[in-house]
């Protein structure tokens, strides 16, 4: 089941999404092929800490962030990648790892670098579902920073 606070979230706005069920996956290239999903289709979510505060950067899974090009997007002095430790007690209904790219429903930014596709799949609080929904949907309701950070491997 999607975390909680993800799932109340959906339903009070009415938005219409799919979970999608599949075996325990860690990365989300493994994720995007047990759930039969194009890799630039998955948005994979990566903490960074931005001039000292957690933020999260959400691009396709196949891609990495460009670190010197969020921190320019973002306006920051300073920008680095967060540790587990740092953030893990940021989302007590979520795997460690798997949070949804909703800031808003942990009180934090998101930055966006994804294409812009009719559909959006991502971790929904577990490393075995993922909720599938409308691209224009998840913008409307999560409201991300868009740039252009998100570097081929």
């Amino acid at each position: 089941m999607p975390a909680k606070k993800l799932k109340e979230f959906l339903d009070a706005h009415q938005i219409k999404y799919a979970t999608i069920r599949h075996s325990a996956a860690y990365t989300a290239q493994e994720i995007a092929a047990l759930a039969h999903i194009h890799g630039k289709e998955l948005a994979k979510t990566v903490m960074v800490k931005v001039d000292g505060k957690m933020a999260m950067a959400v691009l396709p899974a196949p891609n990495k962030v460009d670190m010197s090009r969020l921190r320019a997007a973002a306006g920051a002095e300073s920008i680095g990648l967060a540790t587990e430790a740092e953030f893990k007690s940021l989302f007590p209904d979520c795997e460690t790892g798997a949070m949804p790219p909703f800031g808003k429903l942990y009180r934090m930014s998101v930055f966006a670098s994804l294409t812009k596709d009719d559909e959006i799949a991502f971790n929904a609080g577990s490393h075995s579902e993922l909720i599938r929904m409308a691209y224009q949907d998840f913008e409307r309701l999560v409201q991300p920073a868009i740039s252009e950070f998100a570097a081929r491997p």
